[in-house]
This record gives structure tokens, sequence and C-alpha cells, in this order.
């Protein structure tokens, strides 16, 4: 199974709003910055998670985005299936685009139907709270570059001698 880079994307901003503070706007120039993934891909994403009332955006200058639902109440499996244009895995899953001869007899996508039910069935047993319990850990990976440029001088100057 192969997620699209838009659920990817989609899944990856969660998690990003998931380990700030709730109250903390963030905004899609530094997600795209921590991903460092496109400003434009990400509106579509933002705009399509607003949509479905997983995060809430706040228009204006002190606007932002972050999560508009508890991270313990937001189902990674649903979140996959929303995202998702569709699970043809294989050309037989798409009724319109099947012309594989095989098909009507076909064992095989019976078990690649069955191993998709499974994997999303495994994606429904998680939150994005389960997926962010070390929050510390994925702050420090996902601050920005200029963030990131900014710690490393005050630790280096925190082991000079002079």
């Amino acid at each position: 199974m192969r997620l699209t880079q838009y659920t990817d994307y989609s899944l990856r901003v969660l998690l990003y709003l998931g380990v700030r503070d709730n109250n903390k706007l963030s905004n899609i120039k530094e997600i795209a910055e921590a991903y460092n993934i496109s400003k434009n891909h990400l509106m579509k994403i933002i705009h399509e998670l607003g949509k479905l009332g997983l995060i809430e955006t706040i228009r204006g200058r002190n606007g932002g985005i972050r999560l508009a639902q508890l991270p313990k109440d937001i189902n990674i499996g649903k979140v996959v299936r929303q995202t998702e244009e569709d699970f043809h895995i294989v050309e037989c899953f798409d009724r319109e685009g099947n012309f594989c001869i095989i098909s009507p007899v076909c064992k095989l996508k019976s078990v690649l139907h069955e191993a998709m039910q499974a994997f999303i069935k495994v994606l429904d047993q998680y939150t994005l709270e389960d997926l962010i319990q070390n929050k510390d850990e994925l702050n420090l990976l996902l601050l920005s570059q200029k963030t990131r440029n900014e710690q490393t001088k005050i630790h280096l100057k925190s082991f000079s001698f002079f």
C-alpha cells in the first residue's frame, strides 16, 4: 500500500500542529520550512484539512492555523480515508479502468483487498495523540532552519571556555 503525497503531507501537518501548544498559532511558511516542502502544495492541504474540521484557520494579521480537535480525537485511519483519492492499488480495483483479462477469476485481487483492509484497520487503531508521544523530540526536529541555527549558536556558546 502506498499513500499519496497529499495524504503524507496532510499527516505531517497534523503532526506539526499536534506537537505545538494548542493556543500557539502556526503558519504555512513555518510548516513548509520544517518539512522542506512547497507552500503552494500545503495551501491546498490546509484548506482541505480545514473543511474536514481537523484544523482551524484564523485569518488576519495575527492569524494562523491550529488543530480544531484534540489529538486524541483525530483518528489516523479516518484521516487517510478522507485524504486519499481512492484505494486502487491495482488496476482491477478501478471498475472503469480495469482492462485485466483475468480479473473475473483472479484470486489476487481478493488477497490484495484483504491486505488493504488490514492496513486501514491498523491505522484505525491510532490517533494523532499516539503519534506525538515524543513531542519534545518531534518539536526539536520540526523547528525552522533559522531557529535551529540560533539554538546551535547558543549551544556552542555554552561550551565556550573563554
